[in-house]
């Protein structure tokens, strides 16, 4: 989609710099956006988060437009209906309906496979798992669970892992580190890594940058991988990740983005942009809305 784009060339530079024929080619086939929504619509952090600027406004033109929108998060510190009632209190113009987060997918997989899980996960996401049978668990769910990420936690998980025969491990994403308003945070794949090494197992992933994650929100819409754009801040898991699953990705310079992501061995987005604001505003323009 944005293939040949020029590399950022200073702050006030627009970040896609190409041919308009080649804007025209990629936009006509467009019939759905993804947005991740950490580090693209807001800065988690103290008091739930700020908005990023523009991103209220630019969530309420695509929704005005005759593109469908749908929501990827990888948000595992609250159930859904929590972060979505926080969002719609910032602003944003958006439903539960259209959020496709993991613990409710990873609900399923565990009752259709007759998982009983220990919990590594947030406190405030337990309630997303009431209905599941825990105990004598037979597999491990870990998410993004901050503070509960003790020695003693862990431990607790590697235990119930490495008794198993056959020890199964999920893991809500597998994100390296997240950005708060007060700075970068680790998430949770860096204890997902823990844990696969410590007791020899692959983690399933449930979230970013699974493909059947991107394929609920697709079906969702019923559009096709090459009619989709996704957008996020997270170079692999959103971009990398939507690109596999034959998506174009997009990554906005907010969030998680590092200069060096620019740069970054294996994976390349389609585009850049400053912001979900400015990504709208180029979006919309060559479809003459």
């Amino acid at each position: 989609m944005y293939r040949g784009a020029s590399r950022y060339a200073g702050p006030d530079t627009a970040c896609l710099i190409m041919a308009e024929k080649d804007w025209k080619e990629c936009i006509k086939n467009l019939k759905g956006v993804v947005l991740d929504m950490c580090g693209v619509l807001y800065d988690s952090g103290e008091g739930g988060g700020t908005p990023i600027p523009g991103s209220v406004e630019a969530v309420k033109r695509i929704k005005a437009s005759d593109l469908q929108l749908r929501f990827c998060t990888n948000e595992t510190q609250a159930t859904r209906e929590k972060f979505v009632a926080k969002l719609q209190r910032m602003g944003f113009d958006i439903s539960v309906s259209e959020v496709f987060s993991p613990a409710p997918a990873t609900v399923a997989i565990l009752k259709e496979r007759n998982l009983r899980p220990h919990l590594l996960v947030h406190d405030d996401v337990l309630p997303e798992f009431d209905d599941v049978e825990k105990t004598d668990p037979n597999c491990v769910v870990v998410a993004d669970a901050a503070d509960k990420f003790s020695y003693q936690n862990l431990n607790d998980a590697f235990r119930v892992l490495i008794q198993l025969e056959k020890p199964v491990l999920f893991s809500l994403g597998r994100g390296r580190y997240y950005k708060e308003t007060d700075g970068l945070k680790l998430d949770v794949g860096v204890y997902m890594k823990a844990l696969e090494y410590a007791c020899d197992v692959e983690a399933e992933v449930v979230g970013k940058p699974a493909p059947m994650f991107f394929q609920s929100a697709l079906t969702d819409m019923g559009i096709q991988p090459q009619q989709a754009l996704m957008i996020g801040d997270d170079l692999v898991n959103d971009v990398g990740g939507a690109q596999n699953f034959g998506m174009r990705g997009l990554q906005v310079r907010t969030g998680k983005y590092r200069p060096s992501d620019e740069k970054h061995p294996t994976v390349t987005a389609d585009g850049y942009v400053n912001d979900l604001a400015e990504a709208v505003d180029i979006i919309l323009k060559h479809r003459g809305q």
